[in-house]
């Protein structure tokens, strides 16, 4: 004989289960930083930040494009190249199979993407990792199409814009992923030579042979807030050296106190703070050639620095 009780319980997990079902998956998404329930059309619409206390969610490659380029007349550059096995790499899973599993995740053949658009009407070549490809890691492919949009950009003397999340180089590639920093730095250096401007903006995280490479190296190195920025992590170099770290060590408001990079800039302000110092850099770089000195460092020193950091 059920008692009482058992009768009226059922009708209410039933009852709460119809009001649930009602509600669609995925209308609602926790801050990972101060716990805030978000409302997930406001949080796009403010590009995955959070309004509470301006934590910059990872995003997707894809989506990130999305938010930075003009919608119309974008070329993707460098899809038709495919990682291969050159090595018939195996650790506890086959290369191969690592490679199947990221592409099916991701929909993407690899850890970069190359597209030329335009900024608010600025021509520009953008490259930008896909953090969900195995960490965002640089292989030969990462490193071909990066060449591909720096020989696009000097080919038709478009300024260069890399937005870099990654975990360094892909050691399943081993020498060959290793061979990608000096390729990626030697390509770097020929825009310099030539005088295009190569804007580098870290997202959180850049690490390893990638913030070894092309992400320190632009001639103006943005992050977004607190972003995670060095070469091993904090945890590895403790352990090295045996000392505790300072507070907020390899994070982006360290490193612009200590001058490694020049300015912070939110996700939902990236589009139009790049785009006007695109302005001021392809203009005076626009009409130079090789005999020309360079004038790219007088275009740097007319941005303004001043509000370099954000508030929360």
């Amino acid at each position: 004989m059920s008692s009482w009780l058992e009768k009226i319980v059922p009708s209410v997990v039933r009852s709460n289960q119809k009001k649930r079902s009602s509600v669609p998956e995925g209308l609602w998404e926790k801050c990972p930083k101060c716990d805030a329930v978000l409302y997930r059309p406001e949080l796009e619409n403010n590009h995955d930040v959070c309004p509470k206390c301006n934590y910059h969610m990872r995003i997707s490659a894809r989506r990130r494009l999305d938010l930075f380029l003009d919608p119309d007349q974008r070329e993707e550059i460098g899809s038709e190249l495919e990682p291969e096995d050159k090595l018939k790499f195996k650790d506890s899973k086959k290369y191969k199979d690592r490679l199947s599993a990221a592409q099916k995740a991701t929909g993407e053949k690899d850890a970069l993407i190359v597209m030329k658009g335009a900024v608010k009407g600025v021509p520009v070549v953008v490259a930008c990792f896909e953090f969900n490809f195995m960490g965002g890691s640089m292989g030969a492919v990462v490193g071909a199409r990066f060449v591909k949009a720096v020989n696009t950009c000097l080919e038709q003397r478009l300024p260069l814009i890399c937005f870099s999340t990654s975990g360094g180089a892909r050691m399943q590639e081993a020498l060959i992923s290793l061979m990608q920093m000096a390729k990626t730095s030697a390509a770097i250096e020929r825009m310099k030579r030539k005088c295009v401007p190569y804007i580098s903006v870290l997202t959180d995280p850049v690490y390893g042979g990638v913030s070894a490479s092309l992400a320190m190296l632009g001639d103006l190195n943005v992050a977004e807030p607190n972003a995670l920025i060095g070469f091993a992590g904090p945890r590895v170099i403790e352990q090295t050296v045996r000392e505790k770290l300072p507070e907020g060590f390899q994070r982006s408001e360290f490193l612009l106190d200590h001058g490694a990079i020049d300015m912070i800039i939110n996700r939902y302000e990236m589009r139009d703070r790049l785009s006007d110092i695109l302005s001021k850099l392809v203009p005076s770089s626009s009409h130079l050639n090789a005999s020309n000195q360079c004038e790219l460092e007088l275009a740097s020193n007319q941005i303004d620095l001043s509000s370099s950091k954000v508030t929360e």
